[in-house]
């Protein structure tokens, strides 16, 4: 039925309101995100027009900061805590396009980004067993939304202002205009006359959503690789390949398949959530099989039984890392089983008008830092134990974040 929900239009469902009833984002993340979403437009508009733009400063972000929070003893295997290592390289590459240089690199800014997605998830969880009757006297006594708002205001609020005097005063004759989601904020924000407190809120949304997701793909793929090392050889042999002929750029990562497979394939058996496509019901509907769902409902579709059915997927229980680089042989199918690309047996960006808006430039900043991983360490679990059970919370799915991988650095020469 993925597909059937897909096609109901939003007069008769809302992406938002299912939102606020899985996540209370009013609570978790700012009051106004619903009422200004000023993120998503940015998000669809700009940030992704410019990926071509802004991609070499992902990659040179990227490049520095591993060595920055990867520290390795020599040549010898070290223990590390992946899931919080990834959301720091995460943070930085994402912030490097949302604010820039050098407040990606400041260690205040992004302890208090980072701190608040992992606040959203404490915030939901707290929210998660209140019963709905209570969620808005118990939603307004949690601080940590206000508290990140309030600290990174601090970090944003002059260069907030500044940029908007100059805006106004210069406007298209702005030559060294900021190229950089900050900057997309508030030229939304100015077109409706909106405060600098709904900026700051589309910014930290934008950083909850970035590094949240990605961290833990990030580290879904990793934990993957560590437990079938198999897969290390033939995407480091493509992925030199493809850089020895094209260097690091954007196309270059879109050419590296069995990659963009193996990310795919990691995604679709360890997402970060068994639901997907969430809406909730403003008309009665009754679906082509039947089902009655009156006004008010909120209904998912079950991403983690869809990506486990054998109807779609042969062996769908087994981790095959490059299942859909052999898909994509055949030139109709190039497209569709791409990393980025949704469809009704693919939900793990949702699928539809409202599927994520930002997986463009997700996706190419994993690639690149598994691309990374890949060529300047080796990975394995310690001990060489198996991978690790995902951790469940409701619907939500996390990689084990108590698990630690060994690294150490390439035992060849890397790229």
């Amino acid at each position: 039925m993925n597909e059937e929900l897909r096609k109901i239009p939003d007069s008769h469902v809302s992406f938002v309101e299912a939102a606020e009833a899985f996540i209370s984002t009013r609570h978790t993340i700012a009051p106004d995100v619903n009422t200004h979403p000023i993120h998503l437009p940015v998000i669809r508009g700009p940030l992704t027009r410019n990926l071509g733009v802004v991609f070499s400063d992902v990659i040179d972000e990227i490049f520095a900061a591993f060595p920055d929070v990867i520290k390795l003893d020599g040549d010898e295997w070290t223990s590390v805590a992946l899931l919080p290592t990834m959301a720091k390289v995460v943070s930085r590459a994402s912030n490097r396009v949302f604010v820039g240089l050098p407040l990606c690199r400041d260690t205040g800014y992004l302890n208090t980004v980072v701190c608040f997605s992992s606040d959203v998830v404490k915030g939901r969880v707290v929210l998660g067993f209140v019963p709905r009757i209570f969620k808005g006297l118990i939603g307004r006594m949690l601080p940590w939304s206000r508290r990140a708002i309030r600290r990174t205001t601090d970090y944003v609020f002059s260069i907030i202002e500044d940029r908007q005097v100059k805006l106004r005063k210069l406007g298209d004759d702005w030559s060294d205009k900021p190229n950089d989601l900050l900057m997309w904020l508030i030229e939304e924000a100015d077109k409706s006359k909106l405060s600098i407190d709904i900026i700051v809120q589309g910014l930290l949304l934008s950083n909850f959503a970035a590094i949240h997701t990605s961290s833990n793909s990030i580290t879904h793929a990793l934990y993957h690789l560590a437990a079938h090392p198999e897969y290390m050889q033939p995407l480091r042999e493509e992925i030199e390949a493809v850089l020895k002929e094209h260097r690091w750029t954007k196309i270059s990562i879109g050419k590296m398949r069995k990659l963009d497979s193996f990310m795919r394939e990691s995604q679709r058996l360890s997402g970060i959530t068994a639901l997907s496509v969430m809406r909730k019901i403003l008309q009665d509907i009754t679906l082509s099989n039947g089902t009655f769902l009156p006004k008010g409902t909120v209904i998912a579709s079950a991403a983690s039984a869809t990506h486990h059915d054998e109807r779609y997927y042969k062996h769908a229980d087994e981790f095959e890392g490059f299942r859909f680089a052999n898909m994509r042989t055949e030139e109709s199918e190039r497209i569709k089983h791409q990393y980025v690309s949704t469809s009704s047996e693919y939900i793990a960006f949702g699928h539809g008008r409202h599927a994520c808006p930002g997986r463009f430039f997700a996706v190419n900043e994993l690639k690149v830092m598994m691309a990374y991983m890949i060529l300047n360490y080796d990975v394995k679990f310690e001990g060489n134990g198996g991978r690790p059970e995902d951790v469940w919370v409701w619907h939500a799915v996390r990689p084990n974040p108590s698990a630690r991988v060994m690294l150490r650095k390439r035992q060849c020469e890397a790229v």
